[in-house]
């Protein structure tokens, strides 16, 4: 056989379409069809985010009122007025962005970093701007108790944030973690500016800002294990 036959042949082979059983498609297009069910798609963005704003605020008021609303009694008006709507624009963000990263394909103008960034700086901007007691009484008991009532809170809200989007997929779950993480973390500051009446201003500025990253972290690591543990080896 020579070169021109054996690529004939070969051409001839690779043209040839295997021959597929139409019972057998028929049966699989049948079974494909019987396990489809329509997908309700998600309510909007804002709706959403929302929620989200309801879920923070709720954990941390009833958390307050429970535990005492010391801390904002004791603040001015105005002081009310810089922390609690510098806290409300953060969650509103966070949620935006948690949003986001749970919806395939939306639009984000933040990365995950940038926003933890921002959110810090933010914090400590306030708090440096309201509080100006200078002392150090109590630092480091003081502030464990109050990093650890933060993050307390923080679980509650984790939780119940993830239930309002479950049905929603991260493409990328370490930072779809650390956004819902520091989401969480900033109910956890809420609670502590409603209840703490501890005004030193270092005490603030480290121990309760600290809620934030340390969520966040946490949140970030959540993410890492249920992606290594759902993609397959």
């Amino acid at each position: 056989m020579t070169e021109e036959q054996v690529d004939e042949v070969l051409q001839k082979a690779a043209a040839a379409a295997p021959q597929v059983d139409p019972a057998l498609l028929k049966r699989i297009a049948e079974s494909l069809n019987s396990s489809l069910r329509p997908v309700r798609p998600l309510p909007p963005t804002w709706v959403l985010t929302a929620g989200l704003a309801v879920i923070c605020t709720t954990v941390a008021a009833a958390a307050a009122a429970r535990a005492g609303f010391y801390g904002l009694e004791k603040l001015s008006l105005l002081e009310r007025l810089a922390i609690f709507s510098t806290l409300g624009i953060l969650v509103w963000v966070a949620g935006t962005q948690f949003v986001g990263r749970l919806i395939p394909a939306s639009r984000r103008q933040l990365t995950a970093s940038t926003f933890l960034i921002i959110s810090i700086v933010a914090l400590l901007g306030v708090f440096a701007l309201v509080f100006r007691d200078y002392r150090t009484d109590h630092f480091i008991a003081a502030g464990i108790v109050c990093l650890l009532t933060g993050l307390l809170m923080a679980i509650p809200a984790a939780l119940l944030s993830w239930a309002l989007l479950r049905r929603g997929f991260a493409l990328n779950p370490v930072a779809a973690g650390l956004v819902g993480g520091a989401l969480a973390g900033l109910s956890g500051v809420t609670m502590l500016e409603l209840h703490c009446a501890n005004f030193q201003t270092l005490h603030v500025l480290v121990w309760h800002t600290a809620v934030v990253p340390v969520s966040a972290a946490a949140g970030a690591l959540v993410g890492y294990v249920l992606r290594r543990y759902s993609t397959p080896t």
